[in-house]
């Protein structure tokens, strides 16, 4: 039985919760406020938003806190978060605020900050705006020097032209490809790259909705054999494709209807973009498929491991210049990539992958069937928190044997194996990970479960 959630989550990503039973208007205007001092010197701020029923009631609370400490908001309108760290640099603003939940249910929302770049807060400038907003030091405007409000229709433009910068439309249109767009942002630009190239792409669950989603908007094997895999074999199509609401993860199916693991999605993509670059370097974290490092090794490159979260991944990211590093991602179905200045984004990401099968000739399944196969079983457990070190403690002695890394929680590495045990950072749950190649590390799963289960009973 799923563990419920916590309400209200406040963190180094931004503000997450359910829409009034934890997450309220006050929360928002203050954080927008504190964004706003956090920002210093007045300027542009790009604002957009998911199509979700609470959306336009956040909305209004972000650009009151903004206006208010004298910053020129931006609107444009319902687009996903891809679409707004695009729309920050080319509009040379100072920052930007997407508001939309992403893999959540309709009832949660967030908001998600990002700098001058476009890109999410590391995790320093992350810390100083949550130092603003606990401590309530605003700085706003005096009555004559409050920002302005206006909208931008041309983001949308703007965006696919980076698309088709760096992929070849008319080579991608020989494709026939089923697109489950999770009532979300993702319908919007898909039809519109649709009606300008002529792609043969068929959208399901397209109507943009506010309140119930055709299914839960996670990017998951289990989500994709619900009602996009049985579609594909049946249209004839050479694959599926499925967003969150957000668009900025995708999930896969194979030309034979077969629903694939989000974590195929990272290993795909570094296939794609080593075999341009080979050699430079991978950045995903702990938990993630080690098929993406077998992948690395055959073009020479490294595979630099962090702590679960997108906000390691930029820290990662700032820490090397753009031309070293080949991809960045998790097993989420969240990539991102140099050509898109490190931007998480399924629709990049699904447009990568058509034009690996296009290249090489070959089928989506095709592709998978050639790697080495990983068999990954997953687990939480409900955290005592008090119990975790012991636990942690214990493991390290009883996997002596294993090469571990303990940056985030634990995790223990053999040829061929490895487990991540880790105490989640958005559930009060503790999360067991393992896998294995060739046959599913059921005994391991096992046995870590049933230690688990003593300390945190």
């Amino acid at each position: 039985m799923p563990l419920p959630l916590r309400p209200l989550r406040i963190s180094h990503v931004g503000l997450r919760g359910i829409v009034g039973q934890g997450l309220t208007a006050a929360h928002v205007i203050d954080f927008a406020c504190a964004f706003g001092t956090f920002l210093e010197e007045p300027g542009r701020v790009v604002v957009g938003r998911d199509p979700r029923a609470s959306s336009q009631m956040l909305y209004e609370g972000v650009v009151a806190g903004l206006l208010a400490c004298g910053h020129d908001v931006i609107n444009l309108g319902v687009v996903s978060t891809p679409v707004i760290q695009h729309a920050i640099r080319w509009l040379e603003a100072r920052g930007g605020v997407s508001i939309g939940a992403s893999h959540n249910t309709a009832e949660w929302n967030a908001l998600k900050f990002f700098g001058s770049k476009g890109i999410y807060l590391n995790t320093a400038q992350a810390s100083e705006l949550l130092d603003i907003y606990h401590l309530r030091k605003f700085r706003l405007a005096a009555w004559d020097q409050l920002g302005r409000l206006s909208e931008e229709p041309g983001a949308l433009d703007y965006y696919i032209s980076q698309l088709a910068a760096v992929y070849d439309f008319e080579r991608l249109r020989d494709f026939r490809v089923v697109i489950d767009c999770c009532n979300g942002t993702s319908s919007i630009l898909l039809r519109e790259l649709q009606r300008r190239y002529g792609f043969d792409w068929i959208l399901i669950n397209e109507k943009l909705e506010g309140r119930r989603f055709a299914h839960d908007p996670a990017t998951t094997a289990e989500m994709v054999a619900l009602q996009l895999a049985p579609l594909v074999k049946p249209l004839r199509a050479h694959a599926g494709f499925l967003f969150d609401v957000d668009s900025d993860r995708v999930a896969l199916a194979t030309e034979q209807g077969e629903a694939l693991s989000e974590e195929l999605v990272l290993p795909l993509l570094t296939d794609f973009l080593l075999e341009r670059n080979p050699g430079r370097l991978v950045i995903t974290n702990l938990s993630t498929t080690a098929l993406v490092q077998e992948i690395a090794q055959k073009y020479g490159a490294q595979v630099l491991r962090v702590p679960v979260g997108r906000q390691a991944a930029i820290d990662a990211l700032t820490s090397y210049p753009p031309e070293q590093v080949a991809v960045a991602g998790e097993g989420t179905g969240a990539v991102m990539m140099p050509q898109f200045r490190f931007i998480y984004d399924g629709i990049a990401s699904m447009l990568g992958i058509l034009t690996m099968m296009q290249e090489r000739g070959r089928l989506l399944g095709e592709i998978v069937a050639s790697y080495p196969k990983y068999y990954m079983i997953k687990g939480q457990f409900p955290l005592v928190p008090a119990a975790v070190p012991r636990l942690l403690m214990e493991l390290q002695e009883r996997y002596a044997d294993g090469q571990q890394n303990t940056q985030d929680g634990l995790r223990v590495d053999w040829p061929g194996r490895w487990f991540h045990v880790r105490v989640s950072q958005t559930e009060p749950v503790l999360r067991v990970i393992c896998e294995q190649r060739d046959e599913p590390p059921a005994e391991l799963f096992r046995q870590l479960s049933e230690q688990v289960r003593r300390l945190m009973s």
